[in-house]
């Protein structure tokens, strides 16, 4: 590793915090994949259950409900016992979670799901509650966004997965074609719960130090004329209201993509139908060629794989150009892809889709970055208000559901691309609401203020 690379994660008194990082990316592996096969769902709720896009949507709501309801509590249990007992914690909710789907396939009721995919989610909560601002502090603050693009690009390699994962249990048929699905859910969630119950033993006994940042706004000052609360910093306030409208555009794109990619996408050739992929296809009542439910839930990781690259390139962009100003640009670039897909173009319209994964790679991280600046000890306060903004995945999607049962799946994108226009209006005014210029601290000295506590 270079000397570039190495001052990612090197303090100004000089440790190396490379391997705390590693060790604290692979949560955000583990709640990606958890992610992609909560995006892959909705469909199989759709259709074992007989519901409307905007009824399966509930596992959306349950899911980012989960979020909304423990984000205070992770908050709280975080500044008490540190980030190594928040992510315990987090973890064995997870395994709690993932069990529960046992019973849920024999009870065989939506509401059992629900209920575990919300404790799951719980879990996940403290998980991204403690990581997403340790990640930023793990070196100089300059590399903050870069830092927490690259942890989140962990998290893109498991949503990759997750929809692949997903396709193989919850849309599997057996020999005579009939579906076998509800049998199977449980078993990754089994798996998933196995595999937190390690990760639990290993962050037990591993060296994850208690972390101070530079106190900016000096939050913490005991001067009585001096504000204490995070709520009077603008650039905060309008972080947790973008990252309520980026959830939102993120879940309804991601929980309705196979609803897209089977009702929307152009007829395929037959020659497309042979080969490895042929269980991609089916023949629809129309006589056309069209990708299948199964198909689409796979075809779901190539958007992910968008989403992947986006991160990797994102982080390298945020090395070399304003953090604020990439999200404005990537919320705008969405905001016309949004508008394309609306227009029904066809194949374009079908690529538009895929773009959107790539251009919001990089939104959660950098808002999160970005809302989170100068708060120094009140940074993992105020993570927990931003990680409760994850809410607007629960609403929004919904609403999204509703306009495309009305009309159908390309008109439903009108409501992802207003909220990519909230995420660029936030994006290029940060400057503005945060009186910085960029995430480099205001002094130069105060720039790589840094303080190491075991």
């Amino acid at each position: 590793m270079n000397a570039t690379k190495k001052s990612l994660f090197i303090t100004d008194d000089g440790k190396n915090l490379v391997f705390t990082f590693i060790l604290v990316s692979s949560l955000f592996l583990l709640w990606g994949l958890c992610n992609g096969m909560i995006d892959v769902m909705d469909k199989h709720f759709q259709d074992e259950l007989h519901l409307s896009k905007s009824q399966s949507a509930w596992v959306q709501f349950a899911h980012y409900l989960g979020y909304f309801l423990m984000s205070m509590p992770a908050g709280w249990l975080a500044t008490r016992v540190g980030y190594k007992g928040g992510i315990i914690s987090g973890l064995l909710m997870v395994a709690v979670g993932g069990f529960w789907f046992i019973p849920a396939t024999h009870i065989a009721s939506f509401w059992a799901f629900l209920l575990g995919v919300c404790v799951i989610a719980s879990g996940l909560t403290f998980l991204e509650t403690v990581a997403n601002p340790y990640t930023t502090v793990l070196g100089p603050s300059r590399y903050a966004a870069t830092r927490i693009n690259l942890a989140q690009s962990c998290n893109g390699v498991g949503w990759i997965f997750g929809p692949i994962i997903g396709s193989m249990y919850f849309y599997s048929k057996d020999a005579t074609g009939h579906s076998t699905g509800s049998q199977t859910l449980y078993i990754p969630y089994v798996g998933v719960a196995v595999v937190v119950l390690v990760l639990a033993v290993i962050f037990f006994f591993a060296n994850v130090p208690e972390i101070k940042t530079q106190d900016d706004y000096h939050l913490d000052d005991s001067t009585p004329s001096v504000s204490h609360s995070i709520w009077s910093h603008p650039h905060f306030v309008l972080a947790v209201a973008t990252q309520f409208f980026y959830v939102a555009a993120q879940a309804g794109i991601f929980s309705f993509f196979i609803n897209y990619m089977t009702s929307e996408v152009p007829p395929i050739p037959a020659s497309w139908s042979s080969g490895p992929t042929h269980a991609w296809f089916e023949t629809g009542k129309n006589g056309l060629l069209s990708l299948s439910d199964k198909g689409a839930a796979t075809l779901a990781s190539l958007g992910f794989v968008c989403f992947l690259i986006g991160r990797f390139t994102g982080a390298g962009l945020l090395k070399k150009f304003p953090a604020h100003k990439v999200l404005g640009l990537y919320g705008t670039l969405n905001v016309i892809a949004c508008l394309l897909v609306f227009c029904k173009l066809g194949w374009l319209s079908v690529v538009c889709v895929f773009l959107s994964y790539f251009f919001m790679s990089i939104m959660f991280p950098t808002i999160f970055a970005l809302g989170i600046f100068g708060l120094g000890a009140r940074a993992k306060k105020a993570s927990a208000f931003i990680v409760m903004a994850i809410m607007g995945g629960a609403v929004l999607p919904k609403f999204m559901g509703y306009v495309a049962d009305k009309f159908d799946m390309s008109r439903g994108f009108i409501v992802p691309m207003l909220c990519f226009g909230f995420v660029a209006f936030y994006g290029f005014n940060w400057p503005r609401f945060s009186k910085a210029d960029g995430l480099e601290t205001k002094t130069e000295a105060m720039r790589d203020a840094i303080t190491i506590s075991h």
